[in-house]
C-alpha cells in the first residue's frame, strides 16, 4: 500500500524552508586525512579548513605534548601556506615537525608569555588569510575564547589548531568543558609497528575523535605522520574486509 502524497501546497512550503536553511549553512572547504574510515567520521569527509579544532594527548603527553604537536604538524603540513605556531613553552622540536611533513621554513614561530597572549596571537593570525593554519598551544581555553577563535577561522577561511598543555597532568580535567571547536582529539602514543628484523618501526598512535559537529565520536588505531603528513592505517587493520573494523564508534556527546 502506497503512502499518500503530500499535498502540493505541503511540498512547495517544505522547499522554501529548505531553501532558507541554505542560506544559514556555511560551506565549508575540507582536508581530508586520506583514512578512508576516518574521512568517514567527519563531515564533507575532511577536517573542515575555515575552524576551529582542538587536539590534546592522553595520559603522560598531555604535559609533553609530543604527540599532539606531531598530529597537528602532520595536518598542518597538508595545508597551502605558511603555518603561524603560537607557543607559552619554546620547547617546539622542529627536525620532529618536520618529520610529520611541515618543513620549518614554512613555520613562523611565535613565542608568548602566556595563555592570553598565545590566545590574542592565535586570533590575529587567523584573521589573516594567506595563513595555511594557525597552532596555539595553550592550557585554558574558555567558551568565550573559543568562540572568537571559530569566528575568526570561519571569517578568514583558515584552520585553527588548538593544542590543548597543561603543567600538570591534573589540570587535563579542563578538556571536557565544552567549547565551540568543530572536532576535538586526543592522540597517545601506543607501541611502534612491529618489525621482522632487529630495529623499531613507525610509531603508532590511538586517535580518538571525542567530539565533532554533526558527527559521530570515534578511536582508531593508526600509524603516525609521515614524511608527507599522512597517517596510515597499520597492515594488519588495513588488510580487513570491512573498513570500519580499526574504528568503534561511539555516541557524540
Amino acid at each position: 500500500m502506497h503512502a499518500p502524497r503530500p499535498p502540493p501546497a505541503f511540498t512547495a512550503l517544505r522547499g522554501e524552508i529548505e531553501k532558507i536553511q541554505a542560506r544559514g549553512r556555511v560551506r565549508r572547504d575540507v582536508l581530508p586525512f586520506g583514512v578512508a574510515c576516518l574521512d568517514a567520521r567527519l563531515p564533507g569527509g575532511g577536517l573542515a579548513i575555515g575552524a576551529l579544532h582542538e587536539v590534546a594527548g592522553g595520559g603522560r603527553d598531555a604535559v609533553d605534548g609530543a604527540a599532539a604537536a606531531l598530529f597537528v604538524a602532520g595536518i598542518a603540513a597538508r595545508t597551502c601556506g605558511q603555518v603561524l605556531w603560537c607557543v607559552v613553552r619554546p620547547d617546539l622540536f622542529a627536525p620532529a615537525t618536520a618529520h610529520a611533513g611541515l618543513a620549518p621554513d614554512r613555520v613562523i614561530y611565535v613565542e608568548a608569555g602566556d595563555d592570553k597572549a598565545v590566545l590574542a596571537c592565535f586570533e590575529e593570525g587567523l584573521r589573516h588569510k594567506g595563513l595555511g593554519a594557525v597552532v596555539g598551544e595553550v592550557g585554558r581555553l574558555s567558551m568565550t575564547a573559543s568562540r572568537r577563535l571559530q569566528l575568526a577561522a570561519e571569517g578568514a577561511g583558515v584552520m585553527g589548531l588548538a593544542i590543548r598543555r597543561w603543567r600538570r597532568s591534573t589540570e587535563a580535567a579542563d578538556f571536557g568543558q565544552p567549547t565551540a571547536a568543530t572536532t576535538r582529539w586526543r592522540v597517545s602514543a601506543l607501541p611502534s609497528t612491529p618489525l621482522p628484523t632487529a630495529g623499531v618501526g613507525r610509531a603508532r598512535w590511538r586517535v580518538e575523535l571525542l567530539r565533532c559537529k554533526a558527527g559521530d565520536c570515534a578511536d582508531f588505531e593508526l600509524e603516525c605522520c609521515d614524511e608527507t603528513g599522512r597517517l596510515d592505517l597499520p597492515a594488519e587493520l588495513a588488510d580487513r574486509s570491512d573498513p570500519a573494523a580499526s574504528g568503534s564508534r561511539r555516541a557524540a556527546g
